[in-house]
């Protein structure tokens, strides 16, 4: 016998920064920071992030692209990369995610890939703590209170059937 399921999920909208506390909005200014310092000269669309550890400790990331596609790495990835490798035992507690195209904020906010929420899910899973997503565009913020909202059902280290701690 089958049986339908529903998956769904909130999140918050927001119209401006005002609306938010002081720390989204730091998170959401050092994510556009990034998106200028992105290595973007076949798209013109660069990307931010910027993660926040449980210490306070602001990690940025760019995307970077490279001609021999698909070498090159986005924005979140590269920060949650620096924030595990320089601060291995401080967790993160947020990303906020900015795109610029032709020197301005996009008008919609952007979402992860579906790479890198694999990433930050296998973070979430990593830490044990939930990791709060904020999206920034010229015409809205959206922030997600965890990654697995993002990415239910997710591919994860119960689905290679080995023992890990």
């Amino acid at each position: 016998m089958s049986t339908v399921k529903n998956i769904s999920f909130s999140y918050q909208e927001f119209e401006s920064l005002a609306e938010l506390v002081t720390e989204d909005q730091e998170l959401i200014a050092a994510a556009k920071e990034a998106a200028n310092h992105a290595y973007a000269p076949y798209s013109k669309f660069m990307v931010g992030a910027a993660v926040r550890l449980e210490s306070g400790i602001i990690v940025r990331g760019s995307n970077v692209e490279n001609a021999a596609f698909p070498s090159g790495i986005c924005a979140e990835r590269t920060a949650i990369s620096g924030s595990v490798s320089n601060y291995p035992d401080d967790k993160p507690v947020a990303i906020a995610i900015a795109a610029m195209t032709n020197n301005e904020l996009t008008a919609e906010c952007i979402s992860p890939c579906g790479n890198c929420r694999q990433v930050l899910a296998e973070e979430e899973m990593r830490t044990g703590k939930r990791i709060r997503i904020i999206l920034s565009g010229r015409e809205k913020i959206r922030i997600i209170e965890s990654v697995s909202l993002l990415l239910p059902l997710q591919f994860c280290r119960n689905n290679l059937r080995v023992n890990l701690p």
